[in-house]
């Protein structure tokens, strides 16, 4: 038994903020952002809206794209680093919001920006042994909520959306392997400072970043699991046809490309417009690039991604 994607959708909150209007806000400007980083806008929640709500409009596009009925999901599995409260998870909040009863588990992932690789594995594995046939998985965030809005080194970066897919069991293989990886001793490069049920702080939980380092780090571990996943599967770069990777940073994307010897043509982008949305960035991605009609059936998609902790994955996926 295989599981294949058989829909997906996203959402992005309708407030946008461009790099002219980070100019008003802090020390920076629309060449200095775009230059270092490919951005130019990015999404922002409302005040009344949550990472719940986020992911409920994409969960819903990604249903009516599999054209399924809600009550067919038997699991949910939402990635998020900014979740709508301590507990319930989101997972469980999104499971009520979408009307679903069939009992099925629902539960979140904290991988941050490889979040969404984390969860896509974990149903692929639900699926595989045979404790679920059609699984909802979104990556949501809300990353607004923990920038430092007067950093500008780490406020230009973030934004907030979702993304979704279903994936059903099938007798044909969607999702060829997947690869992830962790390793704590790098927690201090990308963390958040406080916010947990740790060590009592002082003020709001904000998003500390060592860019270079992150930077380093982040290029290296992609290299790396690009030769694992090729490795493991016994395929040689041209087989790829698609790069889908988490939308954090043009350089780091493009450093990923000429690994793989793919023109930045084959690499699906939205890093401009929606900036980094960490867990949702790569859903967010693959919808676009689904819906604007570039992957075709029988494609081959090679997705990765690094986030805080550090953890980092791949997902390669056959459409």
């Amino acid at each position: 038994m295989f599981s294949r994607i058989t829909g997906t959708g996203s959402y992005l909150p309708k407030k946008v903020l461009t790099n002219q209007d980070l100019e008003r806000m802090v020390e920076t400007s629309h060449d200095w952002i775009f230059s270092r980083t490919g951005i130019s806008q990015r999404h922002i929640a409302a005040d009344d809206e949550s990472t719940s709500d986020l992911a409920l409009h994409a969960s819903r596009r990604a249903i009516e794209a599999a054209g399924i009925d809600p009550q067919q999901i038997d699991l949910i599995i939402v990635g998020t680093t900014t979740p709508d409260q301590v507990f319930p998870s989101t997972a469980c909040l999104l499971q009520n919001k979408l009307g679903i009863r069939s009992g099925g588990p629902a539960f979140d992932i904290q991988a941050v920006c490889s979040g969404f690789v984390y969860a896509l594995s974990t149903a692929d594995q639900f699926i595989r042994s045979g404790q679920s046939k059609c699984a909802l998985i979104v990556g949501a965030e809300t990353m607004s909520r923990i920038v430092d809005w007067t950093d500008r080194n780490t406020c230009v970066l973030f934004g907030d959306g979702a993304g979704a897919v279903i994936l059903q069991a099938s007798e044909t293989e969607g999702i060829i392997s997947t690869h992830l990886h962790a390793d704590g001793a790098y927690k201090d490069l990308l963390s958040v400072d406080g916010g947990g049920c740790g060590v009592k702080r002082e003020g709001d939980p904000r998003v500390i970043m060592d860019g270079s380092g992150v930077f380093k780090f982040a290029v290296g571990v992609l290299d790396s699991i690009v030769e694992e996943t090729l490795s493991a599967n016994n395929m040689q770069k041209s087989d790829i046809d698609w790069l889908v990777p988490h939308q954090a940073n043009i350089r780091i994307i493009q450093a990923t490309a000429k690994k793989l010897g793919l023109p930045m043509e084959r690499v699906v982008l939205t890093v401009e417009r929606h900036g980094n949305t960490s867990a949702a960035s790569i859903p967010l991605a693959l919808d676009t690039a689904v819906r604007e009609g570039k992957i075709k059936p029988g494609e081959t998609l090679l997705m990765e991604g690094v986030g805080g902790g550090f953890t980092w994955g791949s997902a390669l996926v056959r459409w």
